[in-house]
Parts: C-alpha cells; sequence; structure tokens
C-alpha cells in the first residue's frame, strides 16, 4: 500500500508584488519606484503670485458686476472703467504725479526724524536700567495720547506750512519703532548674554555681536507698523490747510462730489502703502538670512 504525499501550499507572497514582478526581480530588472511629492511641492504647481492676485482680482470682478446692474449707484462709488479714465487723465495732466512726490517727501522726511528718535529712545531706554527709568514711563504716557488730536496743537505751535505735517508723521512712526525695538533688546536671551561674557567681549561687544542682532527682528516689525501709521497720519495731515499732495486733491474732489477722484486716491494710498511694505519685507528678508522661520505649508 502506497501513501502519496500532497505538494506543500504555496508560500504566500507578503511582499505586494505579482508573481511576475517577483520573477522580473529577480531576473535584476529594477522595479518601478513611485515618487512621494509632498502636498506643498504639488500646491507649488500654481504660482504664488497668481495666487496672491485672487482676492483682488475677485473683489474688482464684483464691483465691475455691481456697477454693470446697476446695483451700485455711480454717485456712491463709480465703476472701475471710469477710475481708471480719470486716473489717467489726473496722471496726464500731472496732477497726481505732482501731489504724489509732494506726499512721498512728506512721509520719507517724517519716517526718517520718526525712526531715529524712536530708535535712539529705545537704545537708551534698553541698554541702560537709567535709560528705562528717566524715558520709559515718560513715553509710555505720550503713547496713549491719539496723535490726531494734536493736530490743532500743532498748527498753533507751528503755523499751517509743511512743519505740523510732518511732526504729525514723526510722532506716528516714533511710538511703535519705540515699542518694539525696546521689546527685542530686553527680549534678547540672558544666555547669549553670559555666552558673550564668557567669551570676552566687551560691553560694546555684546551690544554690537549679541543685542543688537537679537533686537533686529522687533525693530524690523516695528519699521512696517511705522509704515503703515506714517500713511494714515499723512491722511490726517494732509486734510488741513494742505496746498498740495494727494489729500488735497481729495478735499478738492469732496468740495466738487467727485467721488471717482477721491476713490483714485484711495487707491494710490493704498499701492504705496504696499510698495513701502514690500520693500520692508525685502530688506527683513536680507537682514534675516541667519533666522529660519516659518514659513506656512
Amino acid at each position: 500500500m502506497s501513501i502519496s504525499h500532497a505538494p506543500p501550499p504555496p508560500t504566500p507572497d507578503i511582499s505586494g508584488t505579482a508573481p511576475h514582478e517577483s520573477a522580473a526581480s529577480g531576473s535584476g530588472a529594477a522595479p518601478d519606484l513611485v515618487a512621494l511629492v509632498p502636498s506643498s511641492a504639488r500646491r507649488a504647481r500654481v504660482p504664488r503670485w497668481l495666487r496672491r492676485t485672487t482676492g483682488p482680482v475677485l473683489l474688482l470682478a464684483l464691483w465691475q458686476l455691481l456697477s454693470a446692474t446697476g446695483a451700485l449707484s455711480p454717485d456712491t462709488l463709480a465703476p472701475p472703467g471710469t477710475i481708471a479714465r480719470v486716473a489717467g487723465d489726473l496722471v496726464e495732466d500731472g496732477s497726481l504725479t505732482s501731489a504724489m512726490g509732494v506726499s512721498l517727501q512728506r512721509v520719507a522726511i517724517g519716517l526718517l526724524l520718526g525712526t531715529a528718535i524712536g530708535t535712539g529712545l529705545a537704545l537708551v531706554s534698553g541698554l541702560f536700567r537709567i535709560g528705562e527709568d528717566l524715558v520709559d514711563a515718560s513715553v509710555q504716557m505720550l503713547r496713549t495720547v491719539p496723535f490726531v488730536g494734536l493736530i490743532p496743537l500743532f498748527i498753533i505751535w507751528f503755523g499751517i506750512g509743511e512743519t505740523p505735517k510732518i511732526a504729525i508723521i514723526t510722532l506716528g512712526v516714533s511710538f511703535p519703532l519705540y515699542l518694539n525695538v525696546y521689546a527685542g533688546i530686553r527680549g534678547v536671551d540672558a544666555q547669549l548674554i553670559e555666552a558673550g561674557e564668557s567669551l570676552g567681549l566687551s560691553r560694546w561687544g555684546l551690544v554690537r555681536h549679541v543685542i543688537l542682532p537679537g533686537a533686529l527682528p522687533g525693530a524690523m516689525t516695528g519699521l512696517r507698523y511705522s509704515l503703515g501709521i506714517a500713511w494714515l497720519a499723512l491722511v490726517f495731515a494732509e486734510q488741513i490747510n494742505a496746498d498740495a499732495g494727494i489729500g488735497f486733491l481729495m478735499v478738492q474732489a469732496r468740495d466738487f462730489l467727485r467721488t471717482d477722484v477721491i476713490v483714485v486716491c484711495l487707491i494710490v494710498y493704498a499701492f504705496l502703502g504696499l510698495l513701502a511694505d514690500f520693500v520692508v519685507r525685502t530688506l527683513e528678508r536680507l537682514l534675516l538670512q541667519w533666522r529660519p522661520t516659518f514659513t506656512g505649508r
């Protein structure tokens, strides 16, 4: 009597590949590999500038749609086509470019003075305890006073020329810079100071190589805030006793009920502020290359 032995069951393939794929692998053929692409890289296929302009373009399209359907009256807000035509006329006769030049000059002077004053006071208050005792309390008290409310007082002090306008911009710029630079100085890690002292750095060496680089991110943030407030202060300053500038054009347009000219001036204010912010952000990327930060996913 013969006993037949059944063949053993096939060993299951736990590699997840088909038999012909295993044979191909055994013969030396390289398996097909699928590259894993991060989701952030897939999103990057759409240019970022295109994604950033989607919102303004949609807003412009909505504005045009409301104007075309009559839901938005031209007396309330002129349509985009009218705004573009009026802007072209203002550029052609030179009134808009001249006003932009005057306004930019006022902002530049006020920003320089405010940066010097705010940064200087922050250095004195942040680096020295006696400076903090003498300066910080006074600055904290003055910054709570609305700088717009000081316009009548500045007109009494300085007259109706350029001085009160620049003084308002300077005052508006000084406080954000002071607060951010002061916070940046006092926010430097104490262990870095101890490490610098252990390496033999002098007081000036600590300030130059440790404290000021550590306070630079706060200073750049303060500069961005200051630029925004500078344009806000300029709008208020040019609304009162001005004979040139973008605000002067707005006052004239208000007297003649020209909402299209007012909107053109507001758009110019917005673009100038956006351009200034772009310059500061570019400067920030150049100066802070040593500090890696989270840029979103």
